[in-house]
């Protein structure tokens, strides 16, 4: 079902309360330390205020537990907004009430006003409607825009929706279009690899794209899993003793559905999870000596990954191959990175440490898309139906 968007409607002298996603990382200094966020969101704003709209920011930062910390508001991003769009940006230090409504009346066309973090109200998790109905208010249309708060029912992304039209805005109109392509309607070979620490966050995405994908490629810590499964010794590596006998059906349901799981044969091992220790790659067929765990995947199986990936027309990655935070060990996501970005079909990469990965290495414009919603991605690949979205009015036939 396709989706109403900011395109879809006037938005000439209208007051529109749109939701963003700028939850960012502020630095020692007190200043945005990471804006692709920020910077993402723009076409959207820039559309609304050409357009001759009032828009009315709405966004949270961090997790404040319902209540104000300083170290969580969002003063530095307006200011950061301001300096980087070359709009008329208000920042409002205030979620709700009488200085809100205030700022509202005073807002002539064109002009942006940030409200602060909507954490800071208790309501705003809650989906509380009072709350949400005290925005509605406050505007004409509610424009959707934070696709990584999808997966949640919040009163800012979900419940204004309830009192006020709710339309996509240009970035969530993009993550549906691709995660709906990658999850529905894949071009074939279509592979999927699958990284991070466990098995346990990847279940659903498993399970669903096992009845989509051609092959799917494990790597990260979750592989320790699996390999464990299969009665490999893998020393002190993380595994999730009480998901062996899930791993085993996972690849008994690969067998049947004729879908090829490929494992690595080798790792990258240390004793410690520290820059400049010692290394050494273990063949995994002969196992992991105990006091050694894997910390990334080995030069034989990034051979081996290529090769499964050849002639690919649609890669969904998602999850670190081992700790590419540490140079030391970031050599298998990096190989993995690299050679995802020479696939000529739909290439996707499902938004947290992955989309963190990219970002590291520079290769963020190499793929067709990369997701900003972690949990939110995830959640959208395993076939589920997410809040944010539903809320979304959707186009008339």
């Amino acid at each position: 079902m396709k989706k109403l968007t900011i395109k879809d409607i006037d938005l000439s002298n209208k007051a529109v309360i749109m939701r963003v996603d700028f939850n960012v990382p502020i630095g020692k200094d007190g200043k945005v330390s990471d804006d692709t966020r920020i910077t993402a969101a723009l076409p959207t704003i820039k559309y609304a205020v050409e357009k001759k709209a009032k828009v009315i920011l709405l966004s949270h930062l961090g997790r404040p537990k319902g209540s104000f910390d300083p170290k969580y508001s969002l003063k530095p991003v307006a200011e950061h907004l301001k300096n980087i769009s070359g709009l008329n940006v208000v920042f409002v230090p205030h979620v709700v009430g009488e200085e809100v409504k205030e700022a509202v009346k005073n807002m002539k066309v064109g002009d942006v006003l940030l409200l602060e973090n909507t954490r800071f109200h208790p309501g705003e998790e809650k989906n509380d409607q009072e709350l949400a109905k005290a925005w509605a208010e406050l505007a004409d249309i509610h424009v959707n825009d934070a696709f990584g708060t999808a997966h949640r029912a919040h009163a800012s992304n979900v419940g204004i929706a309830n009192f006020i039209p709710s339309v996509a805005g240009f970035l969530m109109e993009k993550e549906i279009d691709f995660l709906n392509k990658v999850t529905y309607e894949p071009d074939h070979p279509y592979i999927v690899v699958l990284g991070g620490a466990k098995v346990s966050d990847k279940i659903g995405v498993i399970t669903n794209l096992l009845n989509k994908a051609d092959k799917l490629l494990i790597g990260g810590a979750m592989m320790f899993t699996f390999l464990k499964a299969q009665g490999l010794k893998v020393g002190s590596s993380l595994v999730e003793n009480d998901k062996l006998d899930l791993a085993k059906r996972i690849l008994e349901q690969a067998k049947e559905k004729k879908v090829e799981i490929v494992l690595p044969v080798d790792a990258i091992v240390a004793q410690k999870i520290e820059a400049g220790v010692e290394k050494k790659t273990a063949d995994l067929k002969d196992g992991i000596d105990d006091g050694w765990m894997g910390l990334d995947i080995g030069p034989k199986t990034i051979k081996v990954f290529e090769e499964a990936l050849k002639n690919a027309k649609t890669v969904v990655w998602n999850g670190p191959m081992g700790v590419f935070e540490i140079e030391d060990f970031a050599g298998g996501t990096k190989a993995v990175a690299e050679m995802i970005a020479k696939i000529k079909g739909t290439t996707v990469i499902g938004g947290g440490d992955s989309a963190a990965a990219v970002a590291k290495f520079g290769l963020e414009s190499a793929y067709s898309h990369v997701s900003t919603g972690g949990g939110a991605s995830l959640e959208f690949l395993e076939g589920k139906d997410l809040p944010g979205i539903r809320s979304i009015a959707d186009k008339k036939k």
